[in-house]
């Protein structure tokens, strides 16, 4: 059923996903009121420059906003920020926030996105950090930046390996423990996570793969982490840990709700999870047609994307809304290399370098799988990495991606 135009939408989730689809829903004439609740009591701020410009200290709070207050303003938008939702009445179209505030809607979008995973163990005692809010990245920032500090990074996916070149580029002593043998070997395979490696040699911080951590140490006095017990025996002294193994979807405030959550908030092709109610962002499960699957991406250019994609779905109703393809992009900046993924590789993936070379660090690789080209990676070659997208977007063999040659 078509949204009326006057009627009431709550969005939860006050980052880039839940933004984009507020934007979204205006710009497609929506006149009714448009909550915005959000569990943080900023404006939405973008995430990525958390682990680089920011953390460096190098940008201000001005550049991190997604948006200008007064380009917030002139949306109109019911704000509540600072505010999470306590629960979730699907039948009776209404939400409970954790003010004890209750808040009827007409059409409901849920975006909130997804938590840092810990550690498992006690609590962690002080020094140790995870990164994934504007506080966040200002208290490593902080500590990142004392004298002689030696900051210890668990897990070498894109987070933890942008995490490590900042603080290597304010001069803090790095290493980055990582479970796997090569870093983010589950998403890129292991000769391109070897790649990814090599990165962090070339900048002197030190890679240790293979081996988990076992125990985080403290002090006997202060209670302050001094160091790193890892499975082998092996003691890493630390003074600064940050631990960055991932994130999981938020989606407790919605157990008893009658949606289905598994790994988010499980959708079908168009977003919709239910009657007028649709996902977007790192939380969102939905079936991806081209994969013939159901995945979730915790990606920026996804976020975007699919927040508007599910703002549109929302308002023309589930019955007559297109199904949400798109071809993954994402990006990380480590150091000095810019590294660029189109589509969906796998560890398991056929991989050939067809532009560049692997240690100039300038290069692009092509991932195959069943005879079809199924991603392009690329480090510090955008041009070139972008000349695959059409073949991406075209399903195109892996035989004519190799002898493609973009202009």
């Amino acid at each position: 059923m078509v949204l009326d135009p006057s009627s009431t939408i709550a969005v939860v989730g006050g980052s880039l996903a839940g933004l984009r689809a507020a934007e979204t829903l205006r710009a497609e004439g929506h006149t009714g009121t448009v909550a915005l609740i959000g569990a943080e009591p900023h404006l939405p701020y973008d995430r990525p420059p958390l682990s680089k410009q920011f953390l460096a200290g190098t940008w201000g709070l001005d550049r991190v906003l997604l948006r200008p207050a007064e380009k917030i303003a002139a949306l109109g938008l019911d704000l509540r920020l600072g505010h999470s939702a306590g629960a979730l009445d699907v039948e009776g179209h209404s939400l409970e926030l954790d003010d004890g505030a209750t808040l009827r809607f007409d059409g409901l979008v849920i975006a909130t996105g997804a938590h840092p995973r810990r550690l498992p163990g006690a609590v962690p005692p002080a020094g140790v950090h995870t990164l994934r809010t504007l506080e966040d990245s200002i208290d490593l920032g902080r500590a990142a930046r004392a004298d002689g500090v030696r900051v210890v990074v668990v897990g070498a996916g894109f987070i933890g390996s942008e995490v490590a070149a900042t603080c290597r580029g304010l001069g803090a002593r790095v290493t980055v423990v990582e479970a796997l043998s090569q870093p983010l070997a589950r998403v890129l395979g292991a000769e391109m996570g070897a790649a990814c490696g090599a990165l962090h040699a070339d900048h002197g911080v030190d890679l240790l793969t293979g081996v988990g951590v076992s125990a985080l140490r403290s002090s006997a006095g202060g209670g302050e982490v001094d160091g790193v017990e890892l499975d082998d025996g092996t003691v890493v002294e630390a003074d600064v840990v940050v631990v960055g193994i991932g994130v999981v979807p938020t989606t407790d405030w919605l157990v008893g709700s009658g949606l289905e959550v598994s790994d988010g908030v499980v959708a079908d092709a168009t977003l919709h999870a239910a009657d007028d109610i649709v996902v977007a962002g790192d939380v969102a499960r939905w079936f991806d047609q081209g994969l013939g699957a159901h995945i979730r991406i915790e990606h920026w250019t996804n976020a975007a994307d699919q927040g508007v994609a599910a703002a549109r779905s929302l308002v023309a109703g589930a019955g007559d809304s297109g199904a949400y393809v798109p071809v993954p992009y994402f990006w990380s900046d480590q150091y000095d290399v810019k590294i660029q993924v189109l589509g969906h590789p796998g560890p398991e993936d056929d991989v050939v370098v067809v532009d560049g070379s692997v240690p100039e660090r300038r290069f692009v690789a092509l991932y195959g799988r069943a005879g079809m080209l199924t991603a392009a990676l690329g480090f510090s070659r955008p041009r070139q990495l972008m000349g695959y997208r059409p073949l991406l977007e075209a399903k195109a063999s892996f035989d004519d991606a190799l002898a493609h040659r973009p202009a």
